[in-house]
């Protein structure tokens, strides 16, 4: 079955490390948002931007977080987070760190997005998987997440359905 994604991540940051990820075409993702039409988003203020999200994770099995340095915390990650996690959506977190950049560098690893949210008794992250490629070298981080996404688009799809 194809599945369809989302995709969060920290635009200004890692745009670039994102893109590589989204272009590996295992799953179907959203396209992305061109720069000028983001910025369009945001002056509508806070209920365009929710309704533009909202809007995004129509018809998606399945949010796709990848986490750079600065990923945990930002207030339109949590948003997407919650929002795929109310919505039965499947949720999975991928470190992208040690992706080049377009000027060729890796970043800070980032902190748990997923540590901020409880499902009961019980922190997000103890239940949501976030994985990191134990490479350092850009190239196979790259090929260690492209032979595995599918598979983890399904562990994170099946997770989800068993907290019903």
């Amino acid at each position: 079955m194809a599945r369809k994604a989302f995709y969060s991540f920290h635009y200004a940051a890692d745009a670039w490390r994102a893109s590589q990820v989204r272009n590996m075409g295992v799953v179907d993702g959203n396209q992305p948002v061109q720069d000028n039409k983001w910025e369009e988003v945001k002056q509508g203020g806070d209920k365009a931007i929710k309704d533009w999200i909202n809007d995004q994770l129509k018809g998606r099995s399945v949010t796709i977080v990848l986490i750079g340095a600065n990923t945990a915390g930002r207030k339109w990650i949590k948003y997407e987070i919650e929002q795929s996690w109310k919505g039965k959506k499947g949720v999975l977190g991928i470190y992208i760190h040690n992706l080049l950049d377009s000027s060729g560098n890796k970043s800070d690893k980032g902190g748990n997005p997923f540590s901020a949210f409880k499902v009961g008794d019980k922190s997000l992250a103890s239940i949501v998987k976030a994985y990191d490629p134990s490479y350092s070298t850009s190239t196979y981080v790259y090929d260690h997440i492209k032979g595995n996404l599918d598979t983890w688009v399904e562990d994170a799809i099946r997770i989800r359905n068993n907290y019903g």
